[in-house]
């Protein structure tokens, strides 16, 4: 097992853990989509370790195409308004496609992005999220259909997520120490 960087109070999910998550994901999605030759949309720029790791376990045809949303206004709290900083290149009129996505928290940004995708008239809209933050007495805004791990209301890091451009390259996923973004 990695040993912790410094900034992080503990680990919450292994890397050995993480592969399991992902095959197991892989594996789920195969098995749904297998005639369907989905269009994988990974939001950027968080989504990118896991979207490569989890198309390399899907064994089926498919597309991948890349958005990027901003929402964070201080880096630590959504602001609620969304703003498309890079649209699909991939027209999606028809396709069944699947939102992979790295933490669902309140769901206020994967919601708006759905409203926006649905007025495309997909086939289908479907969301993977790698882990989904449980809020106590609150309910994200949509459901994901996969979910590789739940997760207590803690600021994460690790695998993708990042505090400020940082941890995003740490091979497994782990809770900051309040003390580096207090």
């Amino acid at each position: 097992m990695a040993e912790a960087h410094p900034d992080i109070e503990s680990i919450l999910l292994s890397e050995e853990e993480i592969k399991e998550i992902v095959a197991r994901m892989g594996k789920e999605i195969t098995r749904d989509y297998a005639d369907k030759n989905p269009l994988v949309i990974a939001v950027l720029r968080g989504a990118v370790v896991f979207m490569a790791d989890v198309m390399r376990a899907i064994t089926c045809p498919m597309s991948v195409d890349f958005m990027a949303v901003s929402s964070y206004a201080d880096g630590v709290k959504s602001s609620g308004v969304v703003r498309i900083v890079k649209d699909l290149d991939t027209k999606i009129e028809g396709r069944n496609v699947l939102i992979v996505e790295d933490i669902l928290d309140s769901g206020l940004t994967l919601s708006y992005l759905m409203r926006m995708l649905q007025s495309r008239n997909p086939a289908s809209i479907e969301i993977a999220a790698f882990v989904v933050k449980d809020i106590e007495g609150k309910k994200p805004a949509v459901e994901p259909r996969y979910v590789g791990a739940h997760v207590p209301n803690a600021f994460v890091v690790g695998y993708g997520l990042d505090y400020a451009e940082r941890y995003r390259n740490l091979p497994y996923l782990g809770i900051l120490k309040p003390s580096v973004y207090e």
